[in-house]
């Protein structure tokens, strides 16, 4: 792959999300220390994001994301396609296909887990072979989970000298719009679900995303509404948990479990204490529980299409983008019953602002920092990128890792 003219092709880069991530990368490699282009179904699209952008002399690659041929010329030219084109379960097929075939490394910004387990059966056993190296769900969901539990891990061994075998995610602060692409996400996996009992099944499995050998059995508790005495305060169910969860599953199978063969982990959004904590507990679980029973009902889904949620190519503003962030915090306890607390922070809308920059720094890694010997296969963040990403997402990203005293 090094007589490649690229590093990375930024694929979707019309999308609303993609178009934040051309900015970015264009703002952070302007010097030419990465050799990038960008790509999509539309030239006119393309060349209204390079004007507006500034794009000058970043090529622009036109392929449909169901033109198979157009696709294997795409990864004939990089290193690393970078993939916005969402929700995957409807438009991201072809574009693994051709990567695995090709030996083209792959990252992208899923968390449909259905989607990634379909991909896995498929073509895990190839991109072994081609050398390929795929790592799905490299925005929000799920790098801040991921590395947060794989920062927390490597300082309990250094201060335990063992790792946590459980691990409680609460999300502190969260400020940041929705886009219609990650709307349009939720809405297929719950179509699927609602049609396939055998779908369903699987979405109840919490290591569904782990090797078929993984041998884990371990029950992981489901979160609902209470008061959580260790983080003093109100907990209601975070909506990004269902992949997020399965992600640092994988992260512990990959890794040999290192996180031990009885690992817990759960997430879960901190609404604070007291009666106004309780509150919005309440509200955030009946809300989320109210919204995925509407998306269910064609009725009520296409009164909610059409009214309520944001279409695809409408997100957060650039203003909300710039004052959103999040805050994160993890507590590790080992089986001895040792503590150990981190925390991770951003510094945008975690959906967009934020999960641009954690992409493309994926991205770079994926092109430039993993090990030449790294085997193809289907990786997580933690398991694949480590201490490596971190160190570029505080330097560029606006994330921070932070050891906390108990």
């Amino acid at each position: 792959m090094t007589d490649k003219p690229f590093d990375i092709i930024v694929y979707g880069a019309t999308s609303f999300v993609g178009q934040i991530i051309t900015q970015y990368v264009h703002d952070q490699f302007s010097d030419g220390s990465i050799s990038w282009a960008i790509a999509g179904r539309s030239q006119s699209k393309l060349q209204q994001v390079s004007d507006e952008i500034g794009l000058n002399g970043v090529e622009m690659i036109v392929a449909d994301a169901s033109d198979e041929a157009a696709l294997t010329a795409l990864c004939d030219r990089t290193k690393v396609i970078m993939s916005t084109v969402g929700p995957y379960a409807l438009y991201g097929d072809t574009l693994v296909k051709v990567c695995v075939e090709s030996g083209t490394h792959y990252c992208d910004l899923t968390g449909e887990a259905q989607w990634i387990r379909k991909m896995q059966l498929r073509h895990e056993e190839a991109a072994k072979q081609s050398g390929a190296r795929i790592v799905h769900c490299c925005g929000f969901d799920s790098i801040p989970s991921d590395l947060g539990v794989h920062f927390l891990q490597r300082n309990a061994v250094k201060a335990f000298g063992q790792t946590c075998d459980r691990v409680d995610m609460r999300v502190i602060k969260m400020k940041g719009g929705a886009s219609g692409g990650t709307i349009a996400s939720m809405i297929n996996l719950v179509k699927e679900a609602s049609a396939d009992p055998e779908l369903r099944r699987e979405l109840k499995d919490p290591y569904s995303i782990c090797p078929k050998d993984h041998g884990f059995t371990v029950r992981q508790r489901d979160v609902k509404m209470e008061y959580d005495a260790e983080f003093g305060g109100w907990i209601a169910p975070f909506v990004m948990a269902a992949i997020n969860t399965r992600v640092v599953h994988r992260s512990n199978a990959l890794s040999g479990n290192n996180y031990g063969d009885e690992f817990r982990y759960e997430e879960a959004m901190a609404t604070g204490d007291g009666s106004k904590g309780k509150r919005m507990a309440r509200l955030s679980s009946v809300g989320m529980g109210a919204l995925m029973v509407g998306m269910a009902v064609p009725p009520i889904r296409w009164l909610l299409e059409k009214t309520v949620l944001p279409k695809p190519g409408e997100g957060p503003s650039p203003k909300e983008q710039l004052e959103g962030g999040y805050d994160m915090m993890f507590l590790g306890t080992t089986a001895k019953g040792e503590k150990i607390r981190c925390r991770v922070t951003g510094d945008r809308d975690p959906g967009y602002g934020s999960t641009a920059k954690m992409l493309s720094q994926a991205a770079v890694c994926l092109a430039n920092d993993v090990p030449a010997d790294t085997p193809g296969g289907f990786w997580t963040p933690a398991t694949i990128f480590g201490d490596t990403l971190i160190t570029k997402l505080e330097d560029h990203a606006g994330l921070t890792f932070t050891l906390l005293d108990d």
